[in-house]
């Protein structure tokens, strides 16, 4: 239950930096919060079995809480930057995880 308070405070976080509409956000929060309800184990399970998804998830926080940072002071960065950042980030995670499990180390 813990972790799902967590991981549901992280998701108004990110939806908070991440979108400028209130649905948007609304949206994003009841989703995360589902997901993790039903999916809680079996995510914790991976992250664990993959450390490298950790620190990923890790850094997106750090690229939203500096962007929110940004904002704060007038400074806007477009959300496309975030958004294909974040995209190529998973793509070449993803593609690390696919080749190791074919050739683990």
């Amino acid at each position: 239950m813990l972790l799902d308070i967590i991981f549901s405070l992280d998701s108004v976080i990110t939806a908070v930096g991440l979108s400028d509409h209130l649905f948007i956000m609304m949206a994003a929060v009841v989703i995360a919060v589902g997901v993790m309800m039903f999916a809680a184990r079996s995510i914790g399970d991976f992250v664990e079995r993959h450390p490298s998804v950790k620190m990923l998830a890790l850094s997106f926080l750090i690229l939203v809480g500096f962007t929110l940072i940004l904002e704060s002071f007038d400074i806007h960065v477009p959300k496309g930057y975030i958004y294909f950042a974040m995209f190529f980030s998973i793509a070449v995670e993803s593609l690390n995880l696919i080749r190791n499990k074919k050739n683990p180390l």
